[in-house]
């Protein structure tokens, strides 16, 4: 929603303030001011984080990100009635800053503004200041972004935005530098002018706030009108592969010119589409695009080739130059992506990418009691006596420091090349730097190397006249010499708070990488986590799961002292991990436990009237909207992913109502997936897997006999979308033989492992082989 005429005339009366003496003349209006941080690398200081001086409120709290502000000269309240009763009592407008611990532009503004002194005076004389981290609550984050995005031209963090006592936002922006620029508005100019517009017009403003709200009701407002129906199989998926074929880059992959994100959404589209149509050149068009965006990706910086991991996104067109931060729901959705890639090709580069991921993550994303951290930031100290932090700096090299680590000559080499010179020339790596001025505006990158798989093994080994074999070993050793280096210098900020929904994306991650590539200790790891969970983040007395919790001292694990319930998120993302895991491992109390899950989120989320799930729970009077994500992004929408889920829950358990639910869902966002359904692939996908009768492929036999095994097998390294697995081992009393009555009909053929394909409950012949198996997978 662009910017609507109240909102204008709200920002219109917020200039019509004096300038303060020494300003420069007539400054530019007041507005949200979003910069890419793929364009700009600010840089903070040692104080970025703390000041002795002071301690406020967030010194309690759990989370990093609030805790890295508790010793703000800034008087912050954490989210919550002691901030509103106060903002009341007082009659003071409320400043809301929302971001999260690994955020740059986070760390900017706070050494900028938040450590200032005279702006932590003027705050808290005049303001009730309450510090909000995203990523524990992404309800309060989704309203206030709705609004800041709905009144400007863009939205990002921090966002900052100023609300009423009564938690209704009026204006509001993202990053602002603490002083007037020639294009920006600074910080404390933006306080008092809003200040004294409160004291002249507060009724204006408190009406133009009002209207905002009611146009923010009403854009965000997703449901069924009338008896829309679910949208046509054909229009949808045709539309998304023409959307995004249209945004393909040709040479380097991906779906913008930049910056370039992951996008996991739009392979796992891609890889179904060509599933689809696999005869057809539309097809292959689909396969050789989401293909060639991740051999790109892995042959990019934005893929950490030392210490392994993807880093968040890349800030140009090539996949070379990222922004630094590691956030753990990317490493999950690649690591499936990457796994369908190696499922489809048989291209080892795909397996190794993901093997790559999962040792990041396990080494160091993963906290002793199963659960996965949250993120690794993008700033740090170059070295132990540096006094400002770098954007990279743990991850940049010069030539000069690869030539002093690998200074080996090359045995027989006639032109006296080192080890040094052949990695040199494989990853791009020159004297003066690879990086590109213009994506290095603060010169923290200059003369700095960011490491990009330039020429392929063939080529390199042909220039230094080695097999290829002994080019590998070559690269291995070298690479581990890097990263012995590298784990010497100061590393970045780890956010070791745990997460349920992006646990669940991991244990996704996980399952399907083991099953994929046979690797029963990526199955076990998943399990290990899936552990956690029920541990750590569910109360088995009333069913919820719980948001976070968080590290804690000698290996123990914390919980907010006010606990912070699941969101759909949590519920969708977990619930799809489990049954992952059930496939991956054949554990049935996982599918139980999902099961039991999905219950539940009926139960909390769903619209009985407009249908699809709210992202919240009712009854939180401190949340303006309760809304439904209306998009894919880092992230995919939990309506998107939930659509999957009940065709699986029902699938295992032949609850149909499951099954309508589906289509509500796809009715609710109708017009969206007719349209645009670009901004919806995930949803897209789940049209398919609604329109298509989804496939039961059961496995009869003994778990550990090697026909079963072979079988499994079969079914594990054969891409095909809209199927599940349902594993029949003859133990008739359990999950879910109680809830298939037809399975009790099936058995072993001739004494061998049998697999049938059932399509609504009714079961093909059996088959005993994988050729039949895979025959009948692909019909």
């Amino acid at each position: 929603m662009s910017s609507g005429p109240a909102a204008r005339r709200l920002l219109r009366l917020l200039l019509l303030l004096p300038r303060r003496p020494g300003t420069s003349p007539a400054p530019p209006p007041l507005r949200t001011i979003f910069l890419r941080t793929a364009l700009a690398m600010a840089t903070g200081g040692k104080d970025s984080y703390s000041s002795a001086l002071h301690t406020n409120r967030l010194v309690h709290e759990k989370s990093p990100y609030l805790l890295q502000h508790a010793h703000n000269p800034v008087d912050w309240y954490p989210w919550g009635q002691e901030a509103f009763d106060k903002a009341k009592k007082e009659d003071k407008l409320i400043f809301l800053s929302v971001g999260y611990s690994t955020c740059h532009w986070c760390h900017v503004m706070e050494h900028e503004s938040f450590q200032n002194e005279e702006i932590g005076q003027i705050l808290n004389e005049n303001f009730v200041c309450i510090k909000v981290d995203r990523e524990e609550r992404p309800d309060v984050d989704k309203v206030y972004m709705t609004f800041v995005q709905a009144t400007s031209s863009g939205g990002g963090w921090p966002m900052s935005v100023w609300l009423t006592p009564d938690l209704k936002p009026f204006v509001g922006g993202t990053y602002f530098p603490p002083e007037d620029g020639i294009y920006q508005v600074g910080f404390r100019t933006v306080l008092l002018r809003i200040l004294e517009q409160w004291k002249r017009n507060r009724a204006a403003l408190l009406e133009n706030s009002q209207k905002i709200l009611s146009a923010l009701l009403a854009r965000t407002d997703v449901g069924v009108r009338g008896e829309e129906m679910p949208p046509s199989l054909k229009e949808v998926m045709s539309r998304c592969f023409q959307q995004l074929s249209e945004s393909y880059d040709e040479e380097y992959g991906g779906f913008s010119e930049t910056p370039k994100f992951p996008t996991p959404v739009n392979m796992n589209f891609l890889f179904s589409y060509w599933a689809l149509h696999r005869s057809t050149s539309e097809g292959a068009r689909a396969l050789q695009m989401a293909l060639h965006t991740l051999k790109m990706m892995a042959y990019g910086g934005i893929h950490d080739h030392i210490a392994q991991g993807f880093h968040r996104y890349s800030t140009d067109q090539r996949w070379h130059v990222p922004h630094f931060e590691k956030m753990l729901y990317d490493q999950g959705q690649l690591a499936v992506a990457f796994a369908k890639a190696f499922q489809i090709s048989g291209d080892e580069l795909f397996a190794d990418t993901v093997a790559d991921i999962l040792l990041y993550v396990s080494r160091d994303l993963s906290d002793k009691s199963g659960g996965f951290y949250s993120a690794e930031d993008a700033d740090s100290y170059p070295t132990a006596k540096s006094e400002k932090k770098q954007e990279g700096a743990f991850c940049v090299w010069t030539a000069e420091e690869i030539r002093q680590l690998l200074p080996d000559l090359i045995e027989g080499s006639p032109e006296r090349k080192s080890v040094a010179d052949v990695f040199m020339h494989h990853y791009g790596v020159k004297e003066d730097g690879n990086v590109n001025p213009m994506k290095d505006p603060h010169n923290e990158l200059k003369g700095k190397n960011v490491l990009i798989m330039q020429y392929s093994l063939e080529l390199t080994a042909a220039r230094f006249g080695l097999g290829l074999e002994q080019l590998k070993r070559m690269l291995v050793k070298s690479r581990e010499q890097l990263y012995k280096a590298r784990v010497q210098r100061p590393r970045p900020h780890l956010d070791t708070k745990m997460l349920a929904a992006w646990n669940g994306l991991m244990i996704s991650g996980f399952a399907q990488s083991g099953a994929i590539l046979g690797k029963k200790e990526y199955v076990d790891r998943a399990v290990n986590a899936a552990d956690f969970l029920r541990n750590h983040m569910f109360n088995a007395s009333n069913g919820k799961l719980l948001r976070s919790c968080y590290r804690g001292k000698e290996d123990s694990v914390d919980k907010s002292s006010v606990p912070i319930h699941g969101f759909l998120e949590d519920y969708v993302f977990v619930i799809q991990a489990l049954f992952d895991l059930y496939e991956a491992s054949l554990n049935p109390s996982w599918l139980e436990w999902a099961v039991q899950l999905q219950h539940k989120q009926d139960e909390l989320f769903w619209d009985p009237k407009g249908f699809a799930y709210f992202s919240t729970e009712a009854g939180d009077p401190s949340l303006l909207l309760r809304m439904k994500d209306d998009q894919d992004g880092a992230e995919p929408s939990p309506n998107s992913v939930a659509v999957s889920n009940l065709l699986r829950a029902a699938s295992y358990t032949g609850h149909k109502e499951w099954v309508k639910k589906a289509g509500q869902i796809l009715s609710a966002f109708s017009e969206r997936l007719l349209k645009i359904p670009v901004v919806l692939p995930e949803m897209a996908r789940a049209t398919a897997a609604f329109h298509l009768t989804q496939k039961q492929v059961v496995i009869c036999g003994d778990p550990k006999g090697e026909d079963t095994r072979e079988l499994l097998h079969c079914y594990y390294s054969t891409f095909t979308p809209n199927r599940v697995l349902i594993f029949a081992d003859g133990n008739t009393t359990g999950f879910p033989y109680q809830q298939l009555g037809f399975l009790s009909s099936l058995e072993k053929k001739n004494g061998k492992a049998t697999a049938y394909l059932c399509e609504n409950f009714a079961c093909s012949l059996p088959v005993t082989s994988s050729q039949e198996l895979r025959c009948l997978l692909l019909s």
